[in-house]
């Protein structure tokens, strides 16, 4: 099997979704023990030489920083703080999320800035490449002190402590470490602290996020493009001429996509009675490439945080500094998946428009795309089911930054909520996936009613959709089509080249 070797170097979101498509196993690069290493023995040397208290490595922790910790006691107190720390509760983190998790908490512990022991980050990619993935839950983290709840959940098994689910079976971590032949690792000074601080849930939310948001815009214009030859729309407004004098990088390339989708199109090129088509048409490449172009931004604010030290305090050992500081706040990925998810929220909001063009039986369509109308309800209720998650989007985009409640007696007096910003974009995005789903459901049945050839990339795209959800002759339970559309887009392997331009 392929194997990834974690370096203290950069590693782009393409390099991420590789490792996770291709199910590479993890290891730590000879360069990264040294680090962590030297780091680790920078720590234990300093801490012989200084009586000064030093935040997270002989004091308490967030407003007991004050309070200084007798040397017999520090291995204790790293154990105690994951513990105490471990409060997390509401739903289940997905797996696939917490597998991230895992990874990029290694990788950040990789840059030997940490202090931590090496069988520390050895055993976090022993965790993921054995799928021993963690008990974590949703709710917990302010996004400031880092993600402290989930993080501790995270680490817990670590210890031998909480549950896991190894190969897919809930079990204690005790059981899991004795199938394994692992024995629990004992923290020393700063370990605990630089397990627990750091954004690893919110950056894995965020880079989960981004990578699949990436895939569904790109389908947000195919499937569009399959609902403009459905409705027998017109191609001028994709013309590169009007968007050139206008070049956002988003418009232009979402014109682009539209223009090569229909290339060849004899549906496309055929005479026009209507001279303009509605806004959830003619508009695609003003408001997909809009949305492009905030997961653009997105995707640069998740790249620079997976590739940053964000636990604290951080140790500078060749400047003999530990600092403590505040790069465990997680305002940047806050901002950037509320954003994020408003712009995830306009492509579903913008997709269910066309969807509900396509059923008012104009232009030549069935009401309701089926044979028979009356006797067959035929698409009416979808559009229904698609109403409902975009106004259930709609209400998630509200920003989760806009808000902070203090804590820790006021030592943490503003926070990110970059927490709750990651778990409602997770929602966007599954919605956005289900409502485009049920929009290719409907441009595929509609374009069914039009006499002529679509391009050829559309028409073999259909056919494959067919074989999954086959045309729709007279009523039946369409929850199972809608399931079906779903998981044909799920399936869908798109080319990097198309994903990552």
């Amino acid at each position: 099997m392929d194997v990834h070797h974690i370096k203290p170097n950069h590693v782009t979101l393409e390099n991420l979704s590789e490792i996770i498509a291709e199910q590479k196993d993890l290891a730590l690069s000879q360069e990264a023990a040294a680090v962590i290493d030297h780091c680790r023995e920078y720590v234990d040397n300093t801490m012989k030489e200084r009586t000064a208290p030093v935040y997270g490595i002989n004091t308490g922790f967030g407003s007991l920083c004050d309070v200084k910790i007798n040397e017999s006691e520090l291995e204790k107190l790293q154990k105690n703080l994951v513990m105490s720390h471990a409060c997390g509760t509401g739903e289940e983190v997905p797996q696939e999320i917490v597998k991230l998790m895992l990874l990029l908490k290694a990788k950040g512990l990789s840059y030997g800035k940490s202090g931590v022991q090496k069988i520390t980050v050895e055993r976090l990619i022993t965790f993921y490449n054995e799928d021993c993935i963690p008990v974590v839950y949703q709710l917990g983290s302010l996004g400031a002190s880092g993600d402290l709840a989930p993080l501790a959940h995270l680490s817990l098994p670590l210890l031998g402590l909480g549950e896991v689910n190894l190969k897919g079976e809930r079990m204690e971590a005790s059981e899991a470490l004795n199938i394994l032949g692992l024995e629990p690792i004992a923290l020393k000074s700063k370990e605990g602290l630089a397990l627990l601080n750091g954004t690893q849930f919110m950056s894995s939310f965020g880079t989960w996020s981004v990578l699949k948001a990436k895939k569904l815009s790109y389908l947000a214009d195919l499937i569009g493009s399959i609902s403009l030859e459905a409705f027998d729309g017109r191609p001028e407004a994709f013309d590169e001429l009007l968007h050139l004098i206008r070049p956002h990088n988003g418009q232009i390339e979402t014109a682009k996509n539209i223009r090569e989708f229909l290339e060849g199109s004899e549906l496309m090129a055929r005479h026009k009675e209507h001279v303009q088509d509605p806004y959830s048409f003619r508009c695609m490449p003003q408001v997909h490439g809009a949305s492009k172009d905030a997961i653009g931004y997105a995707a640069k604010v998740m790249e620079t945080e997976i590739n940053s030290v964000t636990d604290n305090p951080t140790v500078f050992d060749d400047e003999d500094k530990i600092l403590s500081g505040g790069n465990f706040h997680g305002q940047p990925l806050a901002l950037a998946m509320d954003f994020l998810a408003i712009a995830l929220a306009e492509l579903g909001n913008i997709s269910e428009r066309r969807t509900y063009q396509l059923i008012h039986g104009r232009r030549g369509l069935n009401p309701f795309l089926v044979a028979e109308p009356g006797l067959n309800s035929g698409f009416m209720i979808p559009q229904y089911t698609a109403a409902s998650i975009v106004s259930q989007n709609k209400q998630l985009a509200t920003p989760a930054s806009v808000d902070s409640i203090e804590s820790s007696n006021g030592q943490e007096d503003h926070v990110s909520m970059g927490a709750n910003a990651a778990t409602k974009l997770y929602q966007v995005v599954n919605n956005l996936e289900r409502i485009l789903a049920i929009e290719l459901m409907n441009a595929s049945q509609a374009l069914h009613f039009r006499n002529g050839k679509s391009s050829e990339f559309i028409e073999s795209f259909v056919t494959t959709f067919r074989e999954e959800v086959p045309f729709v002759e007279e009523d039946r339970i369409l929850h199972n089509d809608i399931e079906a559309a779903i998981t044909f887009i799920q399936s869908l392997d798109i080319d990097s080249e198309l994903i990552f331009k």
